[in-house]
Formats: structure tokens, sequence, C-alpha cells
């Protein structure tokens, strides 16, 4: 998995990220059932923990892993039960292909909060990517089906994504959908959705997604595997001119790509 990927990863992973003494190993309290942990709640620990672990997402962003390992360390030192230092340790570990401890990490961190959305569905993505990727759907729903997930859409697009792995089309059919409806302006299901109707030769509805995701990046931030998906598609629906401008865009930034020298030889089909 690139280091993007995981980026986007870790920042869904950190999402609630401020009120970290609910996640945390450490007591609440008596009482402090009947109302939710806010900031005040934590102890000096904890914020020392916290204050370590945005170091080493610092860290992990310019890929200093082994520093982000170690500023992870010190953060489980102030705090031997915080999760989410565990999840971004899983992440780190991820990156580096250390897939038995990233799987340790991770499920320390799911049994420190087996409630936290963000840690499941980081979790069924490891697994996806790790070839397991039955084992990956009961993480995923456990994390669309939560209340306090603030981004379902990031494990309904995952649970597409694994469903392919497994020949499921269909069943990723309907969760792009589900991740499209709950976030349209979302580039990732636009873009899914636009390869899987594609691939199918459904090329309107491909035509249909694809053209929303155009439309919300900039023209010189568009990526070259999506500029070439939307020549091939204007290819396949005989807009001529129209391909040919995208065609124009892929020379003037991607001149020497794979992808531009499949459109000169005009191999749509590779």
């Amino acid at each position: 998995m690139t280091l993007p990927r995981l980026l986007c990863l870790l920042l869904a992973a950190l999402l609630g990220l401020g009120g970290c003494a609910a996640g945390s190993g450490a007591g609440t309290a008596a009482g402090a059932s009947r109302e939710l942990a806010t900031l005040s709640d934590q102890t000096p620990a904890q914020k020392r923990a916290q204050i370590r672990l945005q170091l080493a997402i610092g860290y992990f962003q310019q890929h200093q892993l082994a520093v982000a390992l170690d500023e992870v360390k010190l953060a489980l030192q102030a705090d031997p039960g915080y999760a989410d230092a565990y999840g971004v340790r899983a992440l780190i570990y991820m990156e580096m292909d250390e897939t038995r401890l990233a799987d340790d990490n991770f499920l320390r961190a799911i049994e420190l909060a087996p409630n936290n959305p963000d840690l499941s569905n980081n979790y069924g993505w490891f697994l996806c990517q790790s070839g397991r990727a039955a084992q990956a759907m009961p993480y995923f729903e456990a994390a669309i089906a939560s209340r306090n997930y603030q981004s379902p859409g990031k494990a309904l697009n995952n649970a597409g994504a694994c469903s392919l792995k497994q020949g499921q089309e269909p069943a990723a059919e309907r969760y792009f959908l589900r991740a499209f409806r709950s976030d349209p302006q979302d580039s990732a299901t636009g873009i899914n959705l636009a390869k899987l109707y594609f691939a199918r030769g459904d090329y309107q509805h491909a035509q249909f997604y694809l053209s929303r995701v155009m439309k919300m990046e900039a023209a010189d931030a568009v990526p070259v595997d999506v500029l070439w998906l939307a020549v091939k598609i204007e290819h396949k629906l005989g807009n001529r001119a129209a391909e040919a401008a995208l065609g124009t865009q892929m020379r003037r930034l991607y001149a020497d790509s794979p992808a531009y020298a499949a459109y000169q030889r005009g191999a749509f089909d590779e």
C-alpha cells in the first residue's frame, strides 16, 4: 500500500483524536458514564500521550518511520491504554510491510476500543490488503453500522473494493452506490463507480460518475489513470471532440507516461 493511501486511513483513524480520554485505558471518575468524556477529563499523562501521538503522525507523514515509532512508544509509556496509539503504530507497520506487527497492534487497538468505527474500518482494509478479504467484511460492516462514525463513505468504499477482490461485483456496486449517497463529493467513490461501470460496458454511467470527479478536480491535478479512463470512456461513446481534448490534456500533463503512449497507439482496450 502506498503512503498517500495510508495517510488517508490515518486521518480517518484520528477523527476523534480530540476526545481521546474516552478511548484510553485510564479510569474515569465515579458517575462519568452518565456523560461523554471531554478534553477537560484528560489526565496530564493522557495529554502528554496525545501530544506524542501528534508528533508521531507528523513524522509518519514525512516518512520518518523509525522516529514515528519512537514517538508512539513514548505515547504508550504515558498512557498504556491509548487505543489510537496502537492504531497509528499498526499503520506505520503496514507501511513497513511488517504484517504480523501491524496485525497485533490493530487487534490491541480494537480490544481497547471495540466500538471505534475508524479502527474497525482500518483493520478491515488491512485484512483486505493482506489477502484476507472475507475476514475484512465484518469489520467494515461494524464501522458502517456505528452511529458514531463521521465518515461512513470510507468504510463503504473499502467494502466495495474488498468485494471486488472477492469477485463479488453486485455487492461492490451496492457498497459504492451507498458511499455515493453518503458523500456525493468524494472523488474515490466516483472513480470506483466509473471503473466498475466501464468494466461492465455501461459507458453512460461510467461517464456520469467520472465527469463529476473531473469537475471537482483542478485541471492540472487529475491523476493520469483517471484522465486515461476519461479518454477511454469518451472513445467508447464516440465523443471524438471530448476524447481529443482529454488527449491533449494528457499530452500536456503526462507526455512521458505509459498511459499517453497507449493513447497514441490507440490501445483503448488494453
